[in-house]
């Protein structure tokens, strides 16, 4: 339980120095529309904890399953389908939340190693 709590704290930090550092990376309040599980998320910060706790969840429950299906790729490729997983993830939240933008795969790669450092430094890289 404790490693979930650390999963989405650092989801949560990842996206906020993710839209912070990033060019091409935003994350905008869509007036009207940024309602989900019947809350009106009017402020940044209450779009920064929804989806960077999506993305602790994701890589606590997901990214586990994933890992284990592309152990072959990951062995062709020397681990760097790894770095392709990670960014699918991401890509996956920019899919899912409309006001989650990457403008290109540039941004996508930068906002993946970030999300990787984030994870690593706080230790939940194993």
């Amino acid at each position: 339980m404790e490693r979930l709590f650390w999963h989405i704290i650092a989801g949560i930090l990842a996206i906020f120095l993710v839209i912070r550092i990033v060019p091409g990376v935003a994350l905008e309040v869509i007036p009207g529309k940024s309602i989900y599980f019947g809350i009106d998320f009017d402020q940044q910060w209450k779009l920064i904890a929804l989806v960077g706790s999506i993305l602790g969840l994701i890589n606590f429950f997901v990214k586990p399953i994933l890992n284990a299906l592309t152990i072959p790729l990951k062995i062709l490729t020397f681990g760097l389908f790894s770095l392709i997983l990670n960014m699918g993830l991401i890509w996956f939240l920019e899919i899912v939340f409309e006001e989650f933008e990457i403008l290109g795969i540039t941004p996508l790669f930068f906002s993946t190693i970030i999300v990787w450092l984030v994870t690593f430094f706080l230790g939940l890289k194993r």
